[in-house]
C-alpha cells in the first residue's frame, strides 16, 4: 500500500471512538494494536495497513462494528510496557501485538485478553505458547521463520561475495530468537569457511563501534538477523555497511527498500494481512488456545543492484534468477 493510501485509511483514527458510539443496534468490538515502530515509519504503516485491509475484507468496518486503538512505539522496553498497560486497561476483545518485546509486555499485563502476535521468532522458547499446534493460553499468532533459515543467509553471503571469510552477525541477545538465529548461523559456518563475530545491538553506539572494529580487517561481511530492535536501528546499520564497504544480508525486505544490499526472509506485510483472519475468528468466538501458531507461507529474495554497484559487487546470474524483486 502506498503512503497516501495508508494515510487515507488511517486518517479517521481520531474520530473512530465517536463514530463507534454513533452506531445503533450493532455491537462494536474493540481491537487493540501495539506496533514497535514510530507512527511515521513506512514499514510500520505498511503492516498496519495490511491488517486493516484484511479486517475490511472480512466485514469489519471501523465506526460500524469495530473500534481500533493503536499504540505506536519504539524498541524502548519501558515505552512498550507502558503502552501494553494502557491497552489492557481499555479491555479490548483482542490485541494485535507486533514483535517479541510487545508480546512479552502484554503477557505480563494480562492472561485473559486474547493476543494475536506477529513477527515472533520463537514463541515456544519465549514462553508465549505451550506448543505451535496447541498454544494453550491467551496468545497465538504468526512466527517469522524457523531457525534453519538463518543458515541460508550465510550461504547467500558466500554466493554474492565468495571471498568472504569473516562475518559479523548483528543480533539481539535479549530475546530467544536472537540466540537461536546466531546458533543456526554457527552450525552453517564451518562448512562455508567463515569465522563469525557476534555483534549485540543494545544501542547505536555499540553497533557503530563494533562494526568499525570489525571492518579493519579484510574479507568481511554482515549478517543482520531479525528483531524489533534491529529494525529500529536499520538506517544506522545500512549506513555503516555502505561506509565500511561491507556486503550485508538482511532478514527482511524493508532493509533493501531503504538501501541495503540483499535480503531473504518472510513477507511480513502479508503476515499482518493473515493476522486479520485470526482476529476475525476470535471476535466470532474461537479461542486462541485452539488456533495453531502459523509459519510463513511467502518468502522473498530481494536485491538492490544500486547498492551492489556501489560496493563493486557483481551479483551472480544464478542469484538474480532466483530473486523475487530486483531494485535498480
Amino acid at each position: 500500500m502506498k503512503r497516501r493510501e495508508f494515510i487515507t485509511l488511517l486518517g479517521g483514527a481520531a474520530t473512530w471512538p465517536f463514530a463507534a458510539r454513533a452506531q445503533q443496534g450493532e455491537r462494536v468490538r474493540r481491537v487493540g494494536v501495539i506496533n514497535p515502530f514510530a507512527a511515521n515509519d513506512l514499514e510500520g504503516q505498511a503492516r498496519i495497513a495490511a491488517f486493516l485491509q484484511g479486517l475490511q475484507e472480512l466485514g469489519w468496518s471501523v465506526g460500524r462494528n469495530v473500534r481500533i486503538d493503536i499504540r505506536w512505539t519504539t524498541a524502548n522496553t519501558a515505552e512498550i510496557r507502558r503502552h501494553a498497560t494502557e491497552l489492557v486497561a481499555l479491555a479490548p476483545d483482542v490485541i494485535l501485538s507486533i514483535g517479541t518485546p510487545s508480546v512479552a509486555a502484554l503477557l505480563q499485563a494480562t492472561r485473559t485478553i486474547t493476543i494475536v502476535f506477529t513477527v515472533v521468532g520463537d514463541p515456544v522458547g519465549a514462553g508465549f505458547v505451550e506448543s505451535l499446534s496447541r498454544p494453550g493460553g491467551n496468545a497465538t499468532g504468526f512466527m517469522t521463520f524457523e531457525y534453519s533459515l538463518s543458515g541460508k543467509w550465510l550461504e547467500l553471503l558466500k554466493e554474492i561475495a565468495p571471498a568472504t571469510t569473516r562475518a559479523a552477525v548483528l543480533r539481539d541477545p535479549a530475546i530467544t530468537a536472537g540466540i537461536g538465529q546466531f546458533a543456526a548461523i554457527q552450525t552453517a559456518a564451518p562448512s562455508l569457511g567463515v569465522e563469525l563475530t557476534p555483534v549485540n545491538v543494545r544501542d547505536a553506539t555499540e553497533i557503530e563501534r563494533a562494526i568499525a572494529a570489525f571492518s579493519r580487517y579484510p574479507n568481511g561481511g554482515l549478517l543482520v538477523t531479525g528483531s524489533p530492535l534491529i529494525a529500529v536501528q536499520r538506517d544506522l546499520i545500512i549506513t555503516l555497511a555502505a561506509r565500511h564497504k561491507l556486503p550485508a544480508v538482511y532478514a527482511n525486505r524493508f532493509f533493501v527498500n531503504d538501501g541495503g544490499l540483499i535480503c531473504y526472509g518472510p513477507d511480513l506485510v502479508d503476515q499482518h494481512r493473515r493476522a486479520a483472519g485470526y482476529v476475525d475468528r476470535i471476535l466470532k468466538g474461537e479461542k486462541s488456545a485452539d488456533l495453531p501458531v502459523q509459519t510463513p507461507t511467502k518468502y522473498e529474495l530481494v536485491i538492490n543492484l544500486k547498492t551492489a554497484k556501489a560496493l563493486g559487487l557483481d551479483i551472480p546470474a544464478t542469484v538474480l534468477a532466483r530473486a523475487d524483486e530486483v531494485i535498480e
